[in-house]
């Protein structure tokens, strides 16, 4: 089976709202944006086809340097909308910045090493060596002191001097990939009078670990697929992988899944372009 690219294109400017009838222009459109599609990027990444809140705002060009540049009108949404749970905010895909729905936020939760004690799981995970002193450090001034902004977190960590940059910002990208920790406010604190303020993601949410209790690691793959190509409409398992960071074998089994059940069909070509592809059923050939 085989499928017109400009059906594939077309199906994209809808769904990433590049087309410009469908550009977004106010606050409660880029939270509808989200929830229509359960996450998004903030800033598109280079390499990876995904809807991204710049490019629904701005179009299919890249993020401008320019400070005054229109586009921009995304960062005060996101600034202002930080600590008010209308969507979560964090560095979560590909360790960039993701705008994830409410309603999807548990599915991407089920699939961490958070297995319900925030004081005693990252405990295991620095025993076991797969958690670094300035993570575990960071996460205790959290979990000892509450929401702390940059500044004042990287003193209670005890990795203020300059030496410590490269490891305080990689632990920061890390606990919040695992889900750990989010930014929660922006504050005046620093030189540039703008700093965030994080918080721990279970005490910010609560409700969080009862939402995942009974979700499977087998739905929470499946859900984020269907998701996934919901967005993009057509894909390779390459591209799956891009932007989750997943075995092989999880994205397989996921796929395989949404095959078995009507929702994707599997190696399709399509039109123009190499290697063997995948799609949502309703741009397949009937």
């Amino acid at each position: 089976m085989q499928i017109p690219y400009e059906l594939i294109r077309d199906y994209r400017a809808r769904t990433f709202h590049t087309a410009p009838e469908m550009r977004l222009s106010a606050r409660d459109e880029a939270v509808d944006f989200v929830n229509q599609r359960g996450f998004v990027l903030f800033w598109p990444i280079k390499g990876i086809t995904f809807p991204s809140l710049w490019t629904a705002v701005a179009g299919d060009r890249p993020v401008a340097d320019e400070h005054d540049d229109p586009g921009h009108v995304t960062w005060g949404w996101k600034d202002a909308l930080l600590g008010s749970r209308v969507w979560y905010y964090a560095k979560a895909l590909h360790k960039r910045s993701t705008m994830i729905s409410q309603q999807v936020v548990p599915y991407f939760y089920a699939l961490t090493e958070n297995y319900g004690s925030p004081e005693e799981d990252y405990l295991t995970l620095y025993e076991q060596g797969r958690l670094t002193q300035e993570a575990k450090a960071i996460y205790e001034a959290l979990l000892d002191q509450g929401p702390l902004d940059t500044i004042a977190l990287r003193k209670a960590a005890r990795l203020s001097s300059k030496e410590s940059d490269s490891r305080f910002n990689k632990a920061l990208v890390d606990l919040q990939v695992d889900f750990k920790i989010l930014p929660v406010g922006v504050t005046q604190a620093g030189a540039w009078h703008y700093a965030f303020a994080y918080d721990i993601v279970t005490r910010h949410y609560p409700e969080i670990i009862d939402q995942t209790r009974f979700i499977t690691e087998r739905q929470a793959y499946r859900r984020l697929t269907e998701l996934y190509f919901h967005s993009v409409g057509a894909a390779q398992l390459r591209d799956l992988l891009k932007v989750f960071a997943w075995s092989v074998t999880e994205a397989e089994q996921a796929v395989d899944l949404l095959v078995q059940e009507g929702v994707l069909c599997g190696d399709i070509q399509i039109e123009d372009q190499p290697g063997k592809w995948i799609a949502l059923k309703a741009l397949c050939p009937q």
